[in-house]
């Protein structure tokens, strides 16, 4: 029996997150969980070759949770970014949301920046996504008021209908 670990993820690791992406975020498997954007995009939410660029982007990892079984079922993007983390693409395997795995990566991706020295993290989410963003309040997050626009990408997704994005921070303590 193994046991559950969060470490930066390699390239090899590749194929792992690519499939859990992308069943997490798309597509009928992703209905499974609470956190699925199929009803709002169609198309794949990454790609191998997109994340191998995220993964080599100077200041950015993507961190992977392993369950005990050795099965990648977590991660999340970050980036050092104007004295902050951006952190996005947290994902967890549709079969597994709900029992904290999430909470645990956000908690990877604070240890993180406080390792770099940064003091405050930042995020974009879709801003119909209400249950997400009332998740990432209860976990200290708080809407800044800036928006964004939605990339015009179909390596991102094809939007079902018109969407932006709201930006939520959390103040880290020194």
């Amino acid at each position: 029996m193994g046991i559950e670990k969060i470490e930066t993820a390699g390239l090899a690791d590749i194929p792992a997150l690519d499939t859990l992406v992308n069943s997490a975020y798309r597509g009928e498997s992703s209905k499974k969980g609470w956190t699925t954007e199929a009803d709002l995009l169609g198309g794949q939410r990454t790609d191998a070759a997109t994340l191998q660029k995220m993964m080599e982007e100077p200041g950015a990892a993507i961190l992977k949770y392993t369950d005990e079984s050795g099965l990648i079922a977590g991660c999340v993007y970050l980036k050092e970014k104007a004295g902050q983390l951006y952190l996005g693409m947290l994902t967890v395997s549709p079969e597994l949301q709900a029992k904290g795995i999430g909470r645990k990566l956000l908690g990877a991706a604070e240890g993180y920046a406080k390792e770099k020295g940064l003091q405050a993290i930042t995020m974009t989410v879709i801003s119909v996504r209400e249950e997400l963003i009332a998740w990432y309040e209860r976990n200290g997050y708080y809407k800044t008021g800036a928006t964004e626009p939605f990339p015009v990408d179909p390596k991102f997704g094809l939007p079902k209908q018109a969407l932006h994005f709201i930006v939520m921070e959390k103040q880290l303590p020194l």
